[in-house]
């Protein structure tokens, strides 16, 4: 009875073995399979995070920021024709340097974290005449007519103080520096190109998928101004006279060959393309800025002056073919657009007087100009007025003024603080960026220069000479530590 019985059992157990075996493999490969899911759920959630650890990516994601200074991939939402026509930002601006300072920033938020609790490394301080110059935008808001407009500078004002900041940080070797550098010319290079193309090619203002490509055609027909896709041929032409004063610097410093002949590049079809924007305030805010450099130089006879050959040579090579579209700008009649700046600058001049504390709000010049307007605008050229330091003025008051200016000549003190260094590689840089800033600022007085281009190039630059401040600053405390040791 017990045999029979037990026998029974376990037939039941082998009967029943096969199956339990297979729920097992069943459960085995359904457990495999749910951690092989979440494991790669978390791996798409941190990777991103991950990488941005990653030294590499944070240099890739800064040269795209410095690359498109000049090819401007982005976009405005919200945009506005009528005010845009006028001088006004039209919109919210959203763009490949957005996407990328949100990258940039989140990267540093998760470094501060790893290093909680270490000692945190120096950073350089904070620009308070910036900071002030942003307050007093911030300010103007509770004034502008139009808020909205208001809104659009200050987005956008914020962004090129995160520019200005990160850059200030980022940048802590030579390599650094240099990698910023190279990739300015890299981006001015291939802007370059593309405006000397557009200037020997019959070409109109178009789209080529993101880019938007600017060519303006003169009323007399006697010439075609090239803006390429950095916005105005104004612009443009701002842009490449502070990029060119930079390689005329780099063609002097000790780097590599290779870095030399980028620069010499730069100057070759930079030179071109800012001829065919037939921007008077660039040119001469590039000949000023080469004039200020080589007579520096020659004050602290510092430096070589065999690759003044070269670049002598590269001016001549450039004025011989345009010497007559050239001289044709500055001497022959410009259907009046001079003297229609003149009214222009009377109009804000009363636009101060009647708002003299907040102004009339950021970016709002546009739309208080309507009630400013005299018999003489009927016909006469009707835009923002051509001079940025009155537009600061008129927009957000004396204060945001003096905080503007306070920035700027910050900057010009913190690079001939780098040039008294006698550092053969960062000085040398430095007066080159020096003195494109000073450049820039007479070109200020007749142009408004407020697009994203030239304002995200000024301000990295001058994130840039902050950084290279604190280099040299480190250098010769590091000297100064071994000099007491020995």
């Amino acid at each position: 009875m017990w045999d029979s019985t037990e026998e029974l059992h376990i037939q039941q157990r082998s009967s029943a073995s096969p199956l339990s075996g297979t729920l097992k493999q069943r459960s085995i490969s359904v457990r495999c399979g749910l951690e092989a899911t979440l494991s790669a759920l978390v791996l798409a959630l941190l990777g991103p995070f991950a990488a941005l650890r990653a030294r590499s990516v944070q240099k890739l994601l800064l040269g795209i920021v410095v690359l498109d200074v000049p090819l401007q991939l982005g976009t405005h939402f919200f945009y506005r024709e009528a005010d845009a026509s006028s001088g006004a930002l039209g919109g919210l601006s959203i763009s490949v340097t957005t996407i990328a300072l949100l990258a940039l920033y989140t990267s540093w938020f998760l470094r501060r974290l790893e290093r909680r609790g270490q000692e945190a490394r120096s950073s350089p301080q904070r620009n308070w005449a910036l900071v002030c110059y942003l307050g007093f935008s911030v300010l103007s808001l509770f004034v502008a007519r139009d808020a909205r407009l208001s809104a659009f500078e200050l987005f956008f004002l914020l962004q090129m103080y995160l520019v200005f900041r990160y850059v200030a940080h980022f940048a802590r070797t030579r390599r650094d520096v240099l990698f910023v550098v190279s990739c300015i010319l890299a981006g001015c290079l291939i802007e370059s190109l593309l405006m000397a193309g557009l200037g020997f090619g019959n070409v109109s203002t178009s789209l080529w998928g993101p880019l938007h490509i600017r060519v303006d055609h003169d009323a007399s027909g006697k010439f075609t101004r090239v803006g390429g896709t950095v916005g105005s041929p104004n612009e443009a032409g701002a842009y490449l006279s502070v990029v060119l004063s930079v390689a005329v610097s780099v063609l002097f410093v000790e780097v590599e060959r290779k870095y030399k002949w980028l620069a010499a590049a730069v100057l070759a079809f930079g030179g071109a393309a800012l001829v065919f924007t037939f921007s008077r305030g660039a040119w001469t805010a590039f000949v000023l800025a080469t004039i200020l450099f080589f007579f520096s130089t020659r004050l602290q006879k510092r430096i070589s002056f065999k690759p003044l050959i070269p670049f002598a040579a590269i001016l001549l090579f450039l004025y011989l073919p345009f010497h007559n579209e050239i001289s044709n700008r500055f001497i022959s009649d410009d259907n009046g657009s001079a003297e229609s700046r003149v009214p222009l600058m009377n109009l804000a001049f009363r636009m101060i007087a009647d708002n003299p504390i907040l102004g009339v709000g950021a970016n709002n010049f546009s739309a208080a100009m309507v009630d400013y307007l005299t018999p003489e605008f009927r016909k006469g050229f009707l835009y923002t007025v051509h001079n940025k330091y009155l537009l600061v003025w008129s927009e957000i008051g004396p204060g945001g003024l003096l905080a503007y200016l306070a920035f700027f000549l910050g900057i010009l003190r913190v690079g001939r603080a780098c040039w008294k260094q006698g550092d053969r590689f960062l000085s040398t840089l430095a007066l080159g960026m020096t003195v494109a800033m000073i450049g820039n600022m007479v070109h200020q007085s007749v142009e408004i220069l407020q697009d994203r281009g030239i304002t995200q190039l000024l301000w990295l630059i001058a994130g840039l000479l902050v950084a290279m401040q604190e280099i040299l600053r480190a250098q010769t405390a590091s000297f100064d530590s071994l000099a007491s040791i020995t």
